[in-house]
């Protein structure tokens, strides 16, 4: 039944029959929501049309979508039911947000363009694979490059402002440790609960560079003492360590983090992703101010790097499988009124800036959109004095009716005076309500899709 099942597998890889999709962004994304919605529009596809700018649908070649057996029958099924029925609910509400690893396959049958593929049959199936996993846990990749002291020393830095405060109950726990005395395991769970807290802190307060981030979302791995450590002055790396010390359990516990965890989660996933999502939301930052702005750019950044880019022929796709196409989606476009969508696609551009360099150089496939997978909100007009302004309406969390103009979004990466002068009030709203019969509401997710995958519906 195996061998079976990994034949299959070699098929469709060889006929370009199969892609694994990988939906990333740091924790409140939206990709939840945004899984949930692709999985709901394609499944809706044969009977509404709900995706005009997906070329597929658009050129009636798309017959329709249902959902598989996943092949991996290790890994968790999304929770698409269950996130279906809080979009749908009365009132809606948003799905719950991922708290470990999960997977959804979908079989999509369309009618090819292409000759090779006709010459075959009149119709062909694209086997996609989805894996939703917690943003925190993407904050960990860059660890594969960086040995203890190097990781400590780069925590270290990042202790200013705002961090340094959070972090002071932490910091004094550290500064009264012998890190050469015997170590006291009871010692180390305090110490690296603290520094878990002060992750928590950060976490709360606005800040995406949270790490090692299994600490704040661990999973099944809560209490574990892989996860009982903590950065220490980069300056001890060159004294002599004594065996059995604070200083060598610290450094173990880090390398072994590193190869058990990190890097098992690395080889299992992201080595084998063919297209790539990024889920960016600009607006939270822009409400928490110039600290969380610029901290979620360079979380963004160091996380790029940690993915394999260049484009996949048939050994590569077979044996070593490469991105070679990347979309970068600002979310959340329904909390802004349309005439501000150009300019959070043009934040995000200069958000991505370095990334985008990158992947150019490797000749990989770039786009950046603005998005709402699921609409929260109806775009219109309100009248103050015979003049007609554009707003937004909607039903915040709270359950309040709200009508506004939320403000303007920067076209360009807002500097610490901008801050100053301007005050950004992106409400959080429910979404729309549904009918269980009908699609989800959405803003450009058809975008989304043809760009990630309309060139394999061909």
């Amino acid at each position: 039944m195996s061998l079976r099942k990994d034949m299959a597998q070699l098929v469709h890889r060889t006929t370009d029959s199969h892609i694994r999709l990988a939906v990333t962004g740091l924790s409140r994304a939206g990709k939840t929501a945004f899984i949930t919605s692709l999985v709901n529009q394609l499944l809706h596809s044969s009977s509404h049309d709900n995706l005009p700018l997906f070329s597929a649908a658009r050129d009636h070649r798309l017959i329709g979508a249902r959902r598989v057996p996943q092949t991996n029958l290790m890994v968790p099924r999304f929770s698409y039911d269950e996130a279906e029925a809080s979009l749908y609910g009365v009132p809606p509400a948003w799905p719950e947000p991922t708290r470990d690893v999960s997977e959804i396959r979908l079989a999509i049958r369309y009618r090819p363009q292409k000759r090779t593929k006709r010459l075959l049959s009149s119709q062909a199936t694209l086997y996609l694979d989805i894996i939703d996993y917690p943003g925190e846990w993407l904050l960990d990749l860059p660890l594969l490059e960086l040995d203890f002291f190097a990781w400590s020393q780069q925590q270290m830095q990042a202790l200013h402002g705002q961090r340094k405060a959070f972090a002071a109950e932490w910091l004094s726990a550290l500064e009264a440790l012998d890190l050469h005395a015997p170590a006291d395991e009871q010692v180390m769970a305090n110490i690296a609960k603290l520094y878990t807290d002060y992750l928590h802190r950060c976490k709360a307060e606005g800040l995406h560079w949270v790490q090692p981030g299994r600490f704040v979302l661990p999973g099944e791995l809560a209490g574990a003492p892989v996860l009982q450590f903590f950065p220490v002055v980069s300056s001890l790396a060159s004294e002599e360590v004594p065996s059995g010390s604070y200083l060598t359990l610290l450094q173990a516990r880090y390398q072994e983090y590193q190869s058990k965890v990190v890097k098992r989660f690395y080889k299992q996933y992201f080595s084998t992703f063919d297209r790539q999502l990024v889920l960016v939301d600009c607006l939270s930052p822009l409400n928490a101010g110039f600290d969380s702005f610029m901290d979620m750019r360079s979380a963004l950044e160091q996380l790029m790097h940690s993915f394999r880019y260049g484009r996949s022929g048939l050994l590569s796709r077979l044996f070593a499988p490469k991105i070679d196409k990347v979309v970068f989606a600002a979310t959340k476009a329904d909390h802004i009124t349309p005439d501000q969508h150009t300019n959070l696609v043009s934040l995000l551009q200069q958000m991505v800036h370095p990334a985008w360099q990158h992947a150019a150089f490797e000749n990989i496939d770039m786009s950046c959109i603005s998005m709402a997978s699921v609409r929260a909100t109806q775009s219109g007009y309100i009248a103050v004095k015979d003049t007609q302004h554009p707003a937004i309406q909607g039903t915040l969390l709270t359950g309040e009716e709200q009508t506004l103009y939320p403000g303007d979004v920067p076209e360009k990466l807002p500097d610490p005076e901008y801050f100053e002068q301007h005050r950004f009030d992106f409400s959080e709203f429910r979404p729309l309500r549904s009918e269980r019969d009908a699609p989800l509401a959405h803003i450009r997710l058809d975008k989304a899709l043809d760009v990630l995958l309309g060139d394999k519906l061909r």
